[in-house]
C-alpha cells in the first residue's frame, strides 16, 4: 500500500513521482514465483472480474521477472522477451514489452532481446532442438517455464474476457541463470552466487522506477 510509504526514507534511485503516488495511492501486489503451468491458474484467477462482468479491474501494469536459461549469452546476462513460444505446441504469444535495452545503459551486463521458449521442465531439454530454435527464424534467445502460461491468462483477460485493459503495460525481464548449450554453465554446474545479484537488483530497480514515475 503506497499510501504508507515513508517518502523521506526512500532511495533517490527510484526517481519517484511523489505527487502522483500521493494522489493515486497505487497498490502493488507482489507474488512469489509460480512454477510452470501453475502460472496460468494463478493469473487466470487473479484477473477475473470480481463484480459485474462489464467492470474492468483497476490494473495498470504487470511486471514479471525470474531466471531463464540463455542460448545466446552467459550467466548473469539480461533477457528481454518480445514473445513466448510454448515448446511442443502451436501456441505462441507475441506482445509489446515495455522493457528495452535502453532501460539498462552503462550496466556492464549484456542485454538480449528476442523470443523466449517456454519449456515443460529444466531437465527435459534436447540440445539439438534448442540449437534449432536458436539458429532458425524463431530467434529464440532463451528458455523458461512460465511465460507462455502467463501470457495465455493475460491475453485471455485483455482480449477475450475484457476484464483488464487491452493496453495494459507488460514488463518482462529475466536474468540468465545458466546456458544449457554450454558445458560448465548448465543448472547442474552450481548456483549463480554473486553473479545473480547485479542483474536481479537492476531489474527490480527498473520495475519500481517505471511503476513510480508515471505521470
Amino acid at each position: 500500500d503506497t499510501s504508507l510509504l515513508p517518502f523521506d526514507l526512500l532511495s533517490s534511485e527510484l526517481k519517484l513521482n511523489q505527487p502522483w503516488v500521493e494522489a493515486e495511492k497505487p497498490v502493488i501486489l507482489v507474488m512469489d514465483y509460480a512454477f510452470g503451468e501453475q502460472a496460468f491458474e494463478l493469473f487466470d484467477e487473479l484477473l477475473k472480474p470480481y463484480k459485474e462482468k462489464s467492470s474492468k479491474l483497476n490494473l495498470h501494469s504487470i511486471s514479471v521477472t525470474g531466471k531463464a536459461g540463455t542460448l545466446v549469452g552467459n550467466k548473469g546476462d539480461l533477457l528481454l522477451p518480445n514473445a513466448h513460444v510454448f515448446e511442443g505446441t502451436a501456441d505462441n504469444y507475441p506482445f509489446k514489452n515495455e522493457m528495452t535495452k535502453e532501460d539498462f545503459p552503462d550496466l556492464e551486463i549484456a542485454v538480449h532481446e528476442g523470443v523466449l521458449l517456454t519449456v515443460l521442465g529444466t531437465s527435459l531439454q534436447n540440445s539439438d532442438v534448442l540449437e534449432y530454435f536458436k539458429i532458425s527464424s524463431w530467434n529464440v534467445i532463451g528458455l523458461e517455464m512460465e511465460g507462455a502460461h502467463l501470457q495465455k491468462a493475460i491475453q485471455a483477460a485483455a482480449k477475450i474476457r475484457k476484464s483488464i485493459a487491452e493496453d495494459i503495460s507488460l514488463r518482462y525481464a529475466y536474468y540468465a541463470s545458466d546456458n544449457p548449450l554450454m558445458t560448465g554453465s548448465t543448472l547442474a554446474s552450481g548456483s549463480l552466487g554473486k553473479v545473480g545479484v547485479k542483474p536481479a537488483y537492476a531489474i527490480a530497480l527498473k520495475f519500481l522506477h517505471k511503476i513510480f514515475s508515471q505521470s
